[in-house]
């Protein structure tokens, strides 16, 4: 295994709950990520899923500097990536890029689709010279299966696909080392999330791309990831290879995700339990003592209230899982 291209340690990002309009007291912290420790590793997937509000959205701003972290530590190939200023934050971003959820609000309505994806050719001059930015943006739409004479219109003349295209293309026209992919396809229709998919993989086995893929389906980052973390309440409870995930879940959380994803073959479908977790996700400005999962989870007994379970690998498990309980699932299973 090679050396990570990204590594977080503990990160934490607390937002302060307030009252007062005159004189503002802080009278809580909303724990929207809450020691999150990970690797990316160069050219692979990892995915990062779960409910939403579990935190995964934050973790992306935090890690593309768009929210300063509370504490902990991230480094990209080596360098201490929150003490990143000035001149050198804006040069490492040329190499780790994200492409937002939404592809009707992240594209500036009022500029052009060539104006959209040569804008980082502004920020970054040193890239591509003027006189070679309009041959470089058509290359960049013809990559992700735009028409490159295209290149004049705007956002509002393109279907939801074509935009999240545009976005991906705007992404890679620094040819960054790691992209960000908050929930990329969850806006889309099911035939064109494949699309989009099938296209992401094709550009990172051809630039050689390492991407964090945010997500809250199982079912699609299965045949992207190459690793996933599951993430609940500002926390990791599971981690491992996409086999180890998909086929020997042993978190609780983990395995009521998996049984919720949709079966395509008709004839397999009854052949797996279903797990119903009761009751919502707690408020992150409240969250249990002890295991997090634990107000909702079927095997909860009085130590899970007590002591908060490590994410490590267990006696019954062979990759690291948060939970006192961990064991791999017997009717519970990926089909």
């Amino acid at each position: 295994m090679t050396q990570p291209i990204l590594s977080v340690r503990d990160l934490v990002k607390h937002y302060p709950v307030t009252r007062g309009v005159v004189f503002r007291k802080t009278v809580g912290q909303v724990r929207a990520v809450d020691g999150v420790s990970l690797d990316l590793h160069p050219g692979e997937t990892l995915g990062v899923v779960g409910e939403s509000g579990c935190g995964k959205s934050t973790l992306a701003q935090v890690l593309m500097r768009l929210t300063p972290p509370t504490s902990g530590t991230a480094t990209f190939e080596g360098e201490d990536l929150f003490a990143k200023r000035g001149s050198a934050l804006t040069a490492w971003r040329r190499d780790m890029q994200i492409v937002l959820q939404d592809p009707y609000t992240s594209l500036n309505p009022r500029k052009t689709v060539g104006d959209i994806v040569g804008e980082p050719f502004d920020i970054h001059p040193e890239v591509a010279p003027k006189s070679d930015r309009r041959r470089r943006v058509q290359e960049l739409l013809e990559v992700v299966g735009l028409n490159p004479e295209h290149i004049r219109r705007y956002p509002h003349q393109f279907s939801g696909g074509q935009r999240q295209r545009i976005g991906i293309a705007r992404a890679l026209a620094l040819r960054p080392k790691v992209i960000v992919c908050d929930e990329p396809v969850s806006a889309l229709d099911v035939s064109i999330q494949a699309q989009v998919l099938n296209l992401l993989s094709d550009l990172q086995r051809e630039f050689d791309l390492a991407y964090l893929f945010i997500a809250h389906d199982l079912g699609v980052v299965r045949h992207l990831c190459d690793r996933v973390a599951v993430m609940y309440l500002g926390s990791i409870v599971e981690t491992g290879t996409a086999e180890e995930i998909y086929g020997r879940a042993a978190h609780p959380y983990t395995q009521a995700l998996l049984s919720s994803v949709p079966v395509p073959d008709p004839s397999l479908r009854g052949r797996r339990e279903a797990i119903r977790l009761e009751g919502d996700v707690p408020s992150p400005a409240d969250p249990p003592s002890g295991c997090r999962f634990r107000t909702r989870c079927p095997k909860a007994a009085a130590i899970c209230a007590e002591d908060p379970p490590a994410l490590e690998v267990r006696a019954s498990t062979d990759h690291p899982a948060a939970c006192h309980f961990a064991e791999p699932p017997h009717l519970v299973r990926a089909e």
